[in-house]
């Protein structure tokens, strides 16, 4: 009797993190052509989208075959030397493992990239500080170690 309970619960949780995913809201702008997007961020209502409705860039629809936004991201790239540019949007890919899905878009081979942050609750990639996916995991760890 015990153990059903705690697989219904497992499942309901797991359910209820499966369909956020699916309906995340994260923030999409760059700082070149908006300065409220910038290191000192200013949240906006006309910046947020969600991100059911965006599809994967192009570049990245060969590598991953997912439709639908995994989380929000947060990078900064530097085109020009010394002139860092921060652009945040919706993030297409593996939550645990983001070289792929940070990757640069090919078409723009002179920019590098500085860091690229991944988070996976609403309107995350706001802030200058984005909450580690590391909750997540140990969630996960918690869950698993709770059924065994």
């Amino acid at each position: 009797m015990v153990s059903s309970v705690k697989l219904i619960l497992a499942l309901t949780i797991l359910a209820t993190l499966a369909c956020t995913g699916y309906a995340i809201k994260c923030y999409q702008c760059e700082s070149v052509s908006n300065p409220k997007c910038g290191a000192q961020f200013e949240a906006d209502d006309s910046l947020l989208f969600d991100c059911a409705r965006i599809a994967p860039p192009r570049f990245l629809q060969t590598f991953f075959p997912v439709r639908n936004a995994t989380g929000c991201m947060k990078k900064v790239v530097e085109v020009v030397t010394g002139h860092p540019t921060i652009a945040r949007s919706c993030y297409f890919g593996d939550i645990i493992n983001t070289h792929a899905g940070c990757q640069g878009d090919p078409s723009l081979p002179f920019s590098k990239e500085l860091s690229c942050d991944v988070c996976t609750k609403d309107e995350c990639n706001g802030s200058s500080s984005l909450a580690p996916i590391a909750v997540t995991i140990l969630l996960f760890f918690g869950l698993a170690r709770m059924l065994a």
